[in-house]
């Protein structure tokens, strides 16, 4: 257990100390275990059966393969490895210590928020201050925001007029943490101008870990959304779920805490001491290290069920191929009768309840994402722009080489890509969002975000791949210039059909992720107590692969589906939203750029800055550091000097303290054309569930088959600046390929638990490791 410091004074003055109220608690009614246990029971049942049915539709879909169109543009295989997306000062406000200092932050290429004591102390390798994992994270800018939330956690709790607020901000421009269950980080910088940007940063952060179960998995994501779904809806939970966010182990402990937080809140609540701001202040205390004994039970059990799955995973494989065919055969012969009982209900509710709703849902998903990726569009024309533009004025390829150092971050820019992200900022689902039990449209917002951010990567590493292979044609400045400008109407071209068959799949997918949970919950009453019955259809050897419930979802799934399909295609034929028509397709277009993009990647410094090519690994990583870096703000002086404001005397570094670069950094395998998991936050099915659905004739599609084929990149008929599509068969968008943000740090010497002690310095200051 965490060891607390004093945290209220009693009515007698005694002190009431975090460490006595949970031993007190704990031994009382031990909820935290038992709770825990049992959710994780349930949940592990619910795995093992859904992770049977991710192995067989992911062997089908290898057999069968109903792919899609391969995308036009490129995918960078590792995007920004050993690279620095942001570092900065800023303002912390230590809790232990109830002071503000001054802390060096760093945001490496998986996205983990690392603060060190200063920037001479990150130079040297030391040991960083606190490691954060995002996920689950809100950015607060005001401090008036951060008190509502407080006040409405801990209900009946409210500081008196005059009282001090939990919080104070030495500036006007706060920046908070925010999380319902684990602790909170504020911080402060000094104008605007510095919030705009880190707002900015800690999205992308956020925005980054939310997305953290990982899209390469071909079985173990989709049997662990599924599972979560099934839990939750076994709770008559139905709908999105804000808190699917952050790897397997954080989404599972979410999971937890939602049911043990009322528990909690009632049983300790009325037992904390003190005023009304040190109340909070204990409640935050106490909730943080609940979510830490949480986490650490959840990760063991997880981590057992998982490895169970895998031991077992060789001999169902070898059944699953050696009876496909009697497998499919008993599946669907299941779904008949499934669908033969449920289909004419879920007609009824489409057309009632549904169907008048859809073209409204659409144009509401459409024209935020549009603009956004309209916006993705025109930043990537006007960088390349302006860089054509410099190299006639200034010439050289060494200005070349320095312009595409920094192209090549583009994606990874959190603020030139602000303006592209801010556009989904306007998505409003109105009278639609209680309707259909939509908890929060931010789920929408950051999956379209995260496919900004992809496609702009994919076009920038494109063009650089063209650009690499055609420098060694060139004759002079002009030859450049022209080839850069040939390269950017080509990228654009392709980009223009990859961004509209993305943002169809993605129209799809979030239709059916506000509309099934809502009608899985109407038919509930009339559908689901007579299951059970369609168990004895099932040959008992198969019953690993095939599910009543998820035929049954499947079966829901289609009866609205001819209406999505054909809601998307209508819109397609709008030039507004620049999509361009399912009948226009291309086929692998440019097949030799493809075969360019498996070469070694391209490292623009070193290829061509005349560096020896035997660079000491120590010379590389302090030329990151110094030069790599997306955004550097800070000129090597800590800014905020004589403000007034308290700043921290760096600490003497502690003997074997130091941490190597990239410790508990660990990294993803490349993205895959797999479907792709749910939306993170959506508690629904995906689109890709689509291609192995009960059928309703031999073979479905969940695409409308293509009228004709253009064998080249100029589109057929779409005006220029217009965007084009084509059919995707639940194929996914590769995402990037970082997802696990740096649970932990391991010091020379043994691991460090995410539940260790907090290590003290003279300051009271902790080495802290979040996950």
């Amino acid at each position: 257990m965490p060891k607390a410091a004093p945290y209220a004074k009693g009515s007698s003055g005694e002190v009431v100390s975090l460490d006595l109220i949970l031993c007190d608690f704990f031994s009382y009614r031990s909820p935290t275990w038992e709770k825990t246990g049992k959710v994780l029971g349930e949940f592990c049942r619910c795995y093992k059966e859904q992770y049977g049915v991710a192995l067989f539709n992911s062997v089908r879909y290898e057999i069968e393969g109903n792919g899609g169109p391969q995308a036009q543009l490129l995918h960078r295989k590792v995007p920004l490895e050993d690279h620095v997306i942001y570092s900065g000062n800023l303002f912390q406000y230590i809790e232990e210590n109830k002071k503000w200092r001054n802390r060096f932050c760093v945001v490496p290429h998986n996205y983990g928020l690392v603060l060190y004591e200063n920037k001479l102390a990150y130079e040297r390798d030391l040991s960083p201050r606190v490691l954060v994992n995002s996920a689950g994270y809100k950015i607060l800018t005001s401090v008036d925001q951060y008190l509502e939330l407080v006040n409405n956690s801990l209900p009946g709790v409210t500081p008196k007029s005059g009282q001090s607020p939990i919080l104070k901000c030495p500036t006007d421009f706060p920046l908070i943490l925010w999380h319902p269950y684990a602790r909170h980080y504020y911080f402060c910088v000094m104008t605007g101008k510095e919030q705009e940007k880190w707002r900015a940063v800690f999205q992308d952060c956020v925005r980054h870990c939310n997305n953290g179960i990982s899209e390469d998995s071909k079985v173990e994501a989709p049997a662990f959304t599924d599972a979560v779904r099934m839990y939750r809806q076994s709770k008559e939970q139905y709908g999105t779920w804000d808190m699917l966010c952050g790897n397997e182990t954080q989404v599972l402990s979410n999971l937890v805490m939602e049911e043990l937080l009322p528990e909690l809140r009632t049983t300790i609540g009325p037992r904390l001491k003190g005023k009304a701001q040190e109340r909070q202040r204990t409640w935050i205390q106490i909730s943080d290290a609940v979510y830490r004994m949480v986490y650490e039970q959840t990760k063991a059990q997880y981590d057992a069920v998982t490895a169970k799955c895998e031991q077992e995973r060789p001999q169902m494989e070898s059944t699953i191929r050696t009876d496909m065919d009697q497998i499919i055969t008993s599946k669907e012969h299941l779904a008949s009768k499934i669908r033969a009982f449920v289909l004419p209900k879920a007609e009824i509710c489409v057309r009632n309840h549904v169907q008048p709703y859809i073209s409204s849902i659409l144009e509401a998903l459409m024209t935020p994402t549009s603009q956004g990726f309209a916006e993705v569009r025109e930043v990537f024309f006007k960088e390349v722009t302006d860089m054509n533009m410099n190299i006639v004025n200034e010439g050289g390829l060494e200005k070349l080489v320095e312009y595409m150092e920094k192209l090549s971050h583009l994606a990874f820019h959190p603020v030139k890509m602000q303006s592209c992200y801010e556009k989904m900022d306007q998505l409003k689902l109105e009278g639609l969002q209680q309707r259909f039990d939509v908890s929060s449209t931010s789920v929408f917002k950051q999956r379209a975000q995260i496919h900004m951010r992809q496609q702009m990567d994919d076009a920038v590493y494109t063009f650089e791949t063209l650009l690499h292979q055609e420098l060694g044609k060139l004759q002079g400045k002009d030859d450049l210039c022209k080839s850069i400008q040939r390269i950017l109407e080509r990228v654009l071209k392709k980009y223009d059909y990859d961004s509209s068959t993305v943002r169809k799949k993605f129209f799809r997918e979030a239709l059916l992720q506000i509309t099934i949970p809502f009608l899985l919950k109407k038919l509930a009453p009339t559908c689901k107590g007579e299951l059970a019955k369609f168990q004895e259809l099932i040959f008992e050897d198969f019953a690993s692969f095939i599910l009543v419930e998820n035929t049954y979802e499947e079966v829901v799934l289609q009866s609205v589906m001819k209406d999505i399909m054909q809601a998307v295609k209508e819109a397609a034929v709008q030039r507004k939203h620049n999509l361009y028509r399912d009948s226009m397709v291309m086929h692998n277009s440019d097949p030799n750029l493809h075969l360019l993009g498996e070469g070694i990647p391209i490292d623009w410094g070193e290829e061509y800055s005349g560096q020896p090519e035997a660079e000491p690994d120590t010379d590389k990583r302090r030329r990151a550091k110094q030069v790599v870096s997306v955004i550097q703000d800070d000129e090597g002086v800590l800014p905020y000097e004589g403000d007034g404001v308290h700043r921290a005397t760096p600490a003497s570094p502690t003997p074997g303290a130091e941490v190597p670069p990239g410790a508990g950094v660990q990294q993803a395998a490349p993205a895959s054309s797999m479907p792709a998991s749910p939306v993170p936050g959506a508690d629904v099915l995906s689109e890709s569930r689509v291609q192995h659905a009960a059928p309703a004739s031999p073979k479905p599609r969940a695409d409308v088959p293509s009228e004709a084929k253009v064998p080249h990149d100029t589109p057929a008929s779409p005006a220029p600046g217009a965007e084009t599509s084509s059919p995707s068969a639940g194929t996914a968008c590769p995402q990037p390929s970082d997802k696990e943000t740096g649970e932990e740090v391991a010091p020379p010497g043994g691991e460090c638990s995410p539940l260790q002690p907090m290590s003290t310095t003279e300051s009271g200051e902790g080495v802290q490791t979040e996950f």
